[in-house]
């Protein structure tokens, strides 16, 4: 079983930055899709950003946060840029438990989630 522990959460204002990290403790192949997920206050939960042996992004975060990971630390990070009130939201690491995912944006081609951290963003 994979535990994934988010961290880097907390206050911004509009136009700063953060980086969120998600360290796994168990063993996470590098070809195993592993993603970033957010939940803002009253919708749904969305697809931010995935990392395997490419990186994808939402329309929404594009060209603004990256994706990254340190397979020596079992570690992926989420470095947030240019932030705006629209980020606010509960961010979601999640992993996956086998390669080849054909559609690592989608909830259900992960196993394991984190408990979620809160990114929120002032005007």
């Amino acid at each position: 079983q994979v535990q994934l522990v988010e961290s880097g959460g907390g206050l911004v204002q509009t136009g700063g930055s953060l980086r969120l990290s998600c360290a796994a403790s168990g063993r996470i192949f590098s070809s195993y899709p592993m993603g970033w997920f957010r939940q803002p206050p009253g919708k749904e939960r969305e697809f931010v950003a995935t990392i395997s042996y490419y990186t994808s992004y939402a329309d929404s975060v594009l060209g603004r946060f990256t994706i990254s990971r340190d397979n020596a630390k079992n570690t992926i990070y989420l470095q947030m840029n240019s932030l705006k009130p629209e980020d606010t939201a509960v961010y979601y690491c999640a992993a996956s438990s086998k390669s080849g995912s054909p559609a690592p944006n989608q909830q259900y081609e992960y196993s394991w989630w984190g408990q979620g951290t809160q990114v929120t963003v002032s005007s």
